[in-house]
């Protein structure tokens, strides 16, 4: 079995996060009824205290490259046999987040050497250093009313989402601005941000993974502050259309983050790859790739042919397991493919219920305001008994599907695999 260069340059990590692993899918099975802790709170990405990667130690082989038209069973790990039980999902995560960052996204860093900075009511700092750069950005914070500490939801972009919902809630703002950390409008050879400034211009890493970076290293700042402000264990993300995108990809990607709300994130956010290059009117994957460079450079060679991906969304939905994720849609504009939004959606909730978390994720495209990005009461309810689960640990999770029936993906068009019953793994 090869270890891949990216493997090995996260190892550092691999004695905490195995430690932590097997605690959290342990926790997974404690009590897995529909509206019981577990289920709710998505206990296995929860456990004390949570990691970005509980994967770092897992080996990943090199993946076979048959062409596959369908969606890649999350079930099935490269060598060919399939997971039987929960505490097998920690190192399939690991394949899965591998091929992720080789053939759609770009590599994510694991965690800088030096990552230092303030939390105030008012914002956060962020000073980073890795191999002899360094690159500093900083976060506005808007608290709701009441008495600290806070849980606190990373919006991107400030436009989009609901933010009086979030604060009434109980939980803080942070205003993330992702171009600080990579921007837009640049040629891939020559990418500009805190991220590039630390690995490099040149980097094939995509914007949407540099993004996930900088919520991580705010993620740092918090665990490393007081806590009188913030609570570092009780973070959420979202964001809409290409910050939905980015969304979706900070909560894949940090198991940190109690709370993923992408809201209509559109191609290179939730949408199945594959369905996508077959839904009408929803934008190409080649459209996608080069509006900005979002995407990793290596996914440029699947653009035409996203069967040879080895992975898709639904898998990186599944990355999310069993923590807490509310997708959110807009059925009444076909470039944001909500059909395949809901294909995606589907195939991941599979993970979600084979790892006894069913209600943790949900998933809303049933909406009357076609406008993009506006604040819809619908959306409300199903936010707020979010941020009371996952965020404050109260209530139960919405665990709701309620799709469009303009833009109804069938998963069974798109899939030849079963979902296994997993044992507990104790």
């Amino acid at each position: 079995m090869h270890s891949h260069p990216l493997r090995r340059y996260r190892a550092h990590a691999w004695a905490v996060a195995a430690v932590v692993a097997v605690a959290a899918m342990l926790a997974v099975t404690l009590d897995a009824r529909p509206g019981s802790a577990a289920d709710r709170f998505g206990t296995a990405a929860q456990a004390d205290p949570p990691v970005e990667d509980d994967g770092a130690d897992c080996p990943v082989a090199d993946p076979p490259t048959p062409s596959n038209a369908l969606l890649p069973d999350p079930f099935t790990r490269l060598d060919g046999t399939r997971i039987s039980s929960t505490s097998d999902w920690r190192c399939r995560r690991a394949e899965i987040r591998e091929l992720a960052e080789r053939t759609v996204y770009g590599q994510k860093p694991p965690k800088p050497a030096s990552v230092t900075g303030r939390v105030s009511p008012t914002g956060i700092t962020v000073n980073v250093s890795d191999q002899g750069r360094s690159a500093s950005f900083s976060a506005s914070v808007d608290l709701p009313s009441g008495s600290g500490p806070f849980p606190a939801v990373v919006v991107y972009g400030g436009f989009g989402a609901d933010t009086a919902a979030i604060k009434a809630a109980g939980a803080a703002v942070v205003n993330f601005d992702p171009y600080a950390v990579g921007r837009e409008g640049t040629p891939r050879n020559n990418k500009q941000g805190a991220f590039y400034s630390v690995y490099g211009s040149s980097s094939s890493t995509g914007l949407l993974m540099a993004w996930a970076w900088g919520v991580s290293r705010i993620i740092d700042v918090i665990e490393q502050s007081d806590g009188g402000v913030l609570r570092a264990e009780a973070t959420g993300v979202t964001g809409c259309s290409r910050f939905g995108k980015g969304a979706f990809v900070a909560g894949a990607f940090d198991q940190r983050i109690a709370l993923t709300m992408p809201i209509e994130s559109g191609t290179a956010g939730a949408p199945a790859l594959r369905s996508v290059a077959q839904e009408s009117g929803a934008q190409p994957l080649s459209s996608a790739y080069s509006e900005q460079p979002w995407l990793g450079d290596a996914f440029g060679s699947y653009t035409g042919n996203p069967a040879q991906l080895p992975v898709d969304t639904h898998e990186m939905v599944g990355m999310v397991a069993p923590r807490g994720l509310f997708i959110m849609e807009n059925p009444h504009i076909d470039w944001l493919g909500a059909r395949s939004g809901n294909v995606a959606a589907l195939g991941g909730a599979e993970v979600y219920q084979a790892l006894g978390a069913g209600r943790n994720i949900s998933y809303w495209s049933d909406v009357q305001d076609g406008t993009h990005c506006a604040s819809r009461s619908e959306w409300r309810g199903p936010l707020q008994q979010s941020i009371d689960a996952f965020l404050h640990g109260t209530g139960s999770a919405p665990g709701v599907f309620r799709t469009s029936p303009n833009k109804a993906g069938n998963l069974a068009q798109w899939r030849d695999w079963n979902t296994p019953v997993l044992t507990d793994g104790r």
